[in-house]
Formats: C-alpha cells, sequence, structure tokens
C-alpha cells in the first residue's frame, strides 16, 4: 500500500499543489501543479488580502479539493506564507480553505518556511557545502545555509517581486530609477542578513522567479521543466537574462512562452533580487532545482 501525501503551498503570487508517493524513502512524484492567484495583491499597502484575491485563491482551491478527490490521498499539508502572515483578515482566508479542502492551513514562520525550502532543494542533488538555497517569493526572500547535516543559518527578507513591484514599478518598461529604487531596497536587505553568504560553496535557487529566469537565460521555446530542473547557470547567463527582464516592455515579455502571464509584470524584480544575491557570492554559477518548499513540506508528511 502506497503512502500517498499531498502538500499545498500558498505564496504571494501563487498557490501550488503536490501529490507525492513515498517509495522506498525518496518522493516520486504523482501530480504537481500551479495556478498564479496573486494572492499579495496590495497587501503591502493595505495590510489585507484584496476581496478579489481571496476569490482567487478559494477558485483554485476548489480545483485541488477536486483532484485530491479523485486520488487516494492518505494527509494533506497546506502551508501559507509572506503574504498571510500580518494581514487583518487571515482568519477569513483560514476559514475559506478549511472549508474548501478539509484542512487547516498554517501559517509557517519565515525560518520553518527556509527550513523546509532547504529540505526540498537539496534532498536529491549533490553539490560541494555549505550550500546556500535562495527561494525568491512574491512577498519574501528566504536564505538557508547548510549542508547534509542540517541547516546552519537562515533568514527570511521581506523583498519579493510582487511587493517590489507593487512598491515601485509605475511605467512600461521599467524606468532606470524605478530599476535603482528596487536594487537599493534589494541591497538594503541583503546588507542586514545574519546568513554568512561569504561560506557558500554552492547556490541553489528554487521556486517560481528563479525557474523562470532559468526558462529565458536558456532561451527555451516553451517553458520545460526537465530542461530547468537542476540546470546550471554561469552568472554572466543571469546577468544578461536580468538585464532584458528589467528593461524589456510588458509586451515583449508577454511574448514569451516560457514566461507564465501571471509573472509577466513581476519577473523583472524577482530577477533582480537573484542578480544581486548572487553578485554577493564566491561563485561563478547557480543550480536551478523545481524541487522546493513543496517538496519539503511533502517529506515533512513522511516522517521521513
Amino acid at each position: 500500500m502506497s503512502d500517498r501525501v499531498a502538500a499545498v503551498d500558498c505564496g504571494t503570487n501563487s498557490i501550488r499543489l503536490l501529490i507525492a508517493d513515498l517509495v522506498d524513502g525518496r518522493l516520486v512524484e504523482v501530480d504537481r501543479r500551479m495556478t498564479i492567484v496573486r494572492l499579495g495583491q496590495g497587501v503591502d499597502a493595505t495590510g489585507a488580502f484584496a476581496p478579489e484575491a481571496l476569490e482567487r485563491v478559494f477558485a483554485a482551491t476548489e480545483e485541488f479539493a477536486a483532484v485530491l478527490q479523485s486520488e487516494d490521498v492518505r494527509r494533506i499539508r497546506f502551508v501559507a506564507t509572506s503574504a498571510a502572515r500580518d494581514v487583518s483578515n487571515r482568519d477569513e482566508f483560514l476559514a475559506g480553505i478549511e472549508q474548501r479542502l478539509g484542512v487547516r492551513p498554517e501559517i509557517i514562520s519565515g525560518d520553518e518556511e527556509a527550513a523546509l525550502s532547504f529540505r526540498g532543494a537539496t534532498s536529491a542533488l549533490d553539490l560541494p557545502a555549505p550550500y546556500l538555497v535562495a527561494d525568491i517569493g512574491g512577498g519574501s526572500t528566504e536564505l538557508v545555509l547548510g549542508d547534509r547535516t542540517g541547516v546552519r543559518a537562515a533568514q527570511s527578507l521581506d523583498i519579493g517581486s510582487v511587493r517590489l513591484t507593487e512598491r515601485h514599478v509605475t511605467t512600461d518598461p521599467t524606468s532606470p530609477a524605478e530599476l535603482t529604487a528596487i536594487t537599493k531596497d534589494v541591497d538594503a536587505l541583503l546588507d542586514t542578513t545574519t546568513v554568512p553568504l561569504h561560506e557558500t560553496r554552492a547556490l541553489i535557487a528554487v521556486a517560481g522567479t528563479a525557474t523562470t529566469v532559468a526558462a529565458v537565460a536558456l532561451n527555451l521555446p516553451q517553458y520545460d521543466r526537465a530542461a530547468i530542473h537542476h540546470a546550471i547557470l554561469s552568472t554572466d547567463q543571469l546577468r544578461e537574462a536580468t538585464t532584458w527582464l528589467t528593461t524589456s516592455t510588458r509586451a515583449a515579455r508577454s511574448a514569451v512562452p516560457s514566461i507564465h502571464p501571471g509573472r509577466v509584470d513581476v519577473i523583472g524584480a524577482g530577477a533582480v533580487i537573484l542578480q544581486r544575491l548572487a553578485d554577493r557570492l564566491p561563485l561563478n554559477t547557480l543550480t536551478i532545482s523545481e524541487h522546493d518548499i513543496l517538496d519539503g513540506v511533502a517529506l515533512s508528511l513522511t516522517g521521513h
């Protein structure tokens, strides 16, 4: 009898589902899907979830519930991250999810988010240690340094693709002044990190910002998980992709099949975060992983 589990990760920009079987101590993917819901729409300014954002996330959750009903899932864990931590109407969000999915969402701390991302990203990689896992989300960025024995240092920073875009971007394409403001915010928070970045021997970038930047850097004709997972980018490739993403028009980005429509508006700011982080490391390459917090949440349900 298989031990089938499901993990749901609801972030600032997207909600994602992973259904997996535990086989010989490792996860075997059954289904993985993502919907852009922009739950964090306006949160940086208002401190509350917008009604239309809640409608989007509830609709996506209903779709996930239908998928889960068709599979013999034994355990489900739903985690919510940056956008849900401080909003004034989070009880409405929690109750709406529980009503539709039958499980109470957990609003996890930045430290737990970092640890779960680290576990998911490194479970099937063999890289020189210590390695730094960077999970760039819509509302926050998690930095986790560690090795096979576990996490050495971790921190959640309040910089994300949606947060920075809403805060600074009003023109199309992004103006040099707006790009400077984004970069200044990123650098200011990276300056404060307690994670010893100089110890990093390998950078593993996870989640939608990193995988989308990789798809652009690799000039993929369409989004291809197999080509992106464990791809190695040079810092020159990263810089070239970031330059294009931050100077192109919305129409130009929309015309690239490998960029999800829900990321077109915010991918430039996310790329800046990854670029500025990579610039601080003693490395000339980074590894992209399609495995991230979702895999970490699923692994947490297996007891392994």
